[in-house]
């Protein structure tokens, strides 16, 4: 069963549905028993980096969430969920994640040339970097849907794929059990099912 982690912030509808399509058990919670009795987790998210940290701090969800993931849980941050797993976050501020994933998020706008629009939203190919348990169902030059103004940086050694929008922007992260999407495996088609497969079957 796949707990998705309702903190007030993320297109859990959506998410739900893509999971229940391919046949996996799926719930929506904020529940920690709920999220212990779990085989894996999603962590969801679409807005502004502090507002979602400081809905998660609300939640009172984060050290569950921390804890059940050094037990070995697997986790999936999707979009600003992803963003969350990093150390930390340089949008109008600077502010702690949950420091899963070494590295910051930082915005597209200080690598892409200027003129492209942002925030970048639209299919993009995923170029891979790294082997990543989540493509295994998939291609490389397989097409992906983004929305996003910032991305991952300083995350090399754990980036699986980039994707190129007049500069490499990092497209995913895995660190054993931690796994991240900047782009939005539920709205990505069969190719996304597809990863989401993979993820639960991890």
């Amino acid at each position: 069963m796949t707990a998705i982690i309702d903190y007030g912030v993320g297109n859990l509808f959506s998410l739900k549905c893509s999971l229940s399509s391919i046949g996996e058990e799926t719930v929506v919670t904020d529940d920690e028993e709920i999220l212990e009795k779990a085989d894996r987790l999603v962590l969801p998210g679409v807005g502004a980096f502090r507002d979602a940290r400081e809905a998660l701090v609300r939640s009172g969800m984060e050290e569950k969430i921390l804890s059940l993931v050094e037990k070995g849980k697997p986790i999936m941050g999707i979009c600003l969920g992803m963003q969350l797993l990093f150390e930390r976050d340089y949008e109008d501020g600077v502010y702690e994640g949950l420091k899963l994933i070494p590295g910051s998020v930082r915005a597209i706008g200080e690598v892409i040339p200027k003129g492209l629009k942002i925030p970048h939203i639209g299919w993009n190919r995923l170029m891979y970097k790294k082997e990543s348990r989540l493509f295994k169902y998939i291609h490389e030059g397989d097409y992906v849907y983004f929305v996003h103004s910032y991305h991952g940086v300083g995350c090399d050694e754990y980036t699986t794929a980039v994707t190129e929008y007049g500069a490499p922007l990092t497209a995913s992260v895995e660190k054993d059990n931690v796994f991240g999407c900047q782009f939005h495996p539920e709205k990505s088609g069969e190719t996304g099912l597809s990863i989401l497969r993979a993820f639960v079957e991890i």
